[in-house]
């Protein structure tokens, strides 16, 4: 007997609360044609972290697979971590949602290495308008479900700018990331301006 999305999703969230602890605050968004999508906040010290819950309750599907296959393929919730009280970053909560609820509305499959572009700052006054999608597995371990089933692994979303994003299409996702740790750039600044590229 396979778990049915809500026990997914109990298990996605009873993962995220072991890793990160009681969550302070949580937003519904639902999008017309999509599952209704959560965020929760947690607060850890000074580092404010926003989680995704229902992206994972139905797995991604390949875009060009005729059928989407309903038990088998990657399931995925998002992290974003930045620094508390420097910006608005509440507002996040719509745009991370919008991430969540891209592989239905536009099929596509979030993984490590790829981009994601709002098209708009992901919060009010954010120097950046897309993300990087780090690898899983650090912050909040990856959740087994029963086979067939895939597990649920959290992303962790690195903000970029403009800048940045333009050069990790050319250079790629690990020369990016490469340059950030050369660099020691604090990845959780909300207001970081871009890494030199030169």
């Amino acid at each position: 007997m396979l778990a049915g999305m809500g026990d997914v999703l109990a298990r996605v969230e009873a993962r995220l609360r072991t890793a990160l602890g009681e969550p302070d605050a949580r937003a519904a968004v639902t999008f017309l044609g999509t599952d209704r999508m959560e965020v929760l906040r947690f607060v850890d010290g000074d580092v404010v972290r926003y989680a995704t819950l229902g992206m994972s309750a139905q797995p991604m599907a390949d875009p060009t697979a005729v059928l989407a296959d309903p038990v088998k393929g990657p399931r995925a919730e998002l992290v974003l971590s930045v620094r508390a009280g420097l910006a608005d970053t509440d507002k996040v909560l719509r745009p991370l949602a919008v991430l969540a609820a891209s592989p239905q509305v536009e099929g596509v499959i979030v993984a490590p290495g790829a981009s994601l572009d709002l098209g708009e700052p992901l919060w009010p006054g954010a120097p950046f308008s897309s993300v990087l999608v780090a690898e899983s597995g650090g912050l909040v371990e990856d959740l087994e479900l029963d086979a067939p089933m895939d597990p649920v692994r959290f992303l962790p979303l690195l903000p970029m700018t403009p800048n940045e994003a333009a050069w990790k299409r050319v250079k790629g996702a690990q020369e990016l990331q490469e340059r950030w740790l050369s660099h020691g750039t604090d990845l959780r600044d909300p207001l970081r301006t871009s890494v030199p590229l030169d």
